[in-house]
């Protein structure tokens, strides 16, 4: 039985939500507070959490990123604000998915399936692309056996590549897979986040190695080597 952890602030919602979720055979635990939600995530390792983001006590996305800088526990972002440049900043934060209220059960319950298919899926946990080597399960990068320093989202954009090595990813699959959001507006996320990859691996647009470009059609993964 998955274990959730909702982060909601409403008391209505939080009981429609905990037994919704419950009939659809989730165990639920539940936090009032940012501080509470870290400390139940941290205490209570649930398999993923439902994150309000319009706390009492601090903003949601704060709570985002400080739960991000101990625990890759997947987040589903559930909140009333559907402005753009909120959903952009709760992925960039880290968050897995975003729906907004109001919704129904169903369809947060389906976001909940996605989000733990997703965690759970039987790739190999390490890929070697030349010199360089990806371990999926201890999100760790190393490139001639130098670690490589990279952000949630940059390993996860790394990854994905690496899932495909020598075939072209499309931005609108990076976005959908990568931050979970539909194409549109957000390839700009994509270019910025692949600029910082490149100059990470030690290459740039202009002088790729292991992150190509293909003018029109997205990017791809390559052995420089082969």
């Amino acid at each position: 039985m998955p274990q959730l952890l909702l982060v909601e602030d409403d008391p209505a919602i939080r009981s429609a939500l905990v037994r919704a979720l419950t009939e659809r055979g989730h165990g639920v635990r539940t936090a009032a507070t940012g501080m509470a939600g870290l400390q139940e995530a941290v205490d209570g390792r649930p398999d993923l959490v439902v994150l309000d983001l319009g706390l009492p006590d601090m903003d949601g996305c704060t709570v985002l990123s400080m739960l991000r800088a101990v625990s890759q526990v997947p987040v589903i972002v559930a909140t009333a604000r559907d402005d753009e440049r909120e959903v952009v900043r709760a992925l960039d934060a880290g968050a897995d998915d975003y729906v907004v209220k109001p919704f129904a059960a169903d369809h947060l319950e389906a976001r909940i399936r996605a989000v733990l298919r997703r965690g759970g899926a039987s790739e190999p946990a390490t890929v070697e692309v030349g010199a360089l080597r990806i371990d999926s399960g201890a999100r760790e990068v190393t490139l001639a056996g130098a670690p490589v320093e990279l952000s949630r989202k940059e390993f996860d954009l790394l990854a994905h590549l690496a899932t495909k090595v020598g075939t072209v990813v499309s931005k609108r699959e990076l976005l959908s897979e990568v931050w979970h959001q539909p194409y549109g507006g957000g390839d700009k996320t994509v270019d910025v986040h692949l600029s910082w990859l490149r100059r990470k691996l030690g290459e740039s647009a202009a002088e790729p190695r292991y992150v190509i470009s293909v003018r029109g059609v997205g990017v791809k993964l390559i052995d420089p080597g082969s």
